[in-house]
């Protein structure tokens, strides 16, 4: 199953892209990073169908790590052949998008910068895809 990460604004060099990196070389999942402009530009359509489109929101319910493991794992058996991650621009996703969205994922009550955002869901990208695949990398607890 694709992992997408699709974003608003640019992450150029930084810490932060840094960050993404490093977790997308780790993943033995099919990845892309998709970056938008912050205002205006189009969601592309999946490259692969059947899709998931996952809004992060900051109002969402979090979902544990093993909880959103278990998500992956369920949607790739179902066969679903891309998930999409949808990070909005400074004022989030619209009433409509959240709509339409198949699952609102949050990260906390609080606010986080939308590049903080792209490194803290490619880690999560990781460590749901190694809880997978019986990797240690993940500790619970």
């Amino acid at each position: 199953m694709l992992l997408h990460i699709i974003a608003r604004g640019k992450i150029a060099r930084s810490p932060e892209a840094e960050l993404v990196d490093r977790y997308a070389r780790r993943l033995t999942w099919p990845f892309r990073h998709t970056e938008l402009p912050d205002v205006g530009g189009r969601v592309p359509p999946p490259a692969q169908t059947p899709s998931r489109d996952v809004l992060l929101d900051e109002r969402a319910k979090p979902l544990s790590s093993e909880d959103f493991a278990a998500l992956l794992g369920r949607w790739r058996d179902e066969g679903v052949r891309e998930a999409r991650f949808l990070i909005g621009a400074a004022d989030g996703h619209g009433d409509t998008a959240r709509g339409g969205a198949d699952l609102l994922l949050g990260f906390g009550a609080m606010t986080w910068p939308h590049l903080m955002v792209r490194a803290m869901l490619a880690e999560q990208l990781w460590r749901g895809t190694s809880i997978l695949a019986g990797h240690p990398y993940h500790r619970a607890g």
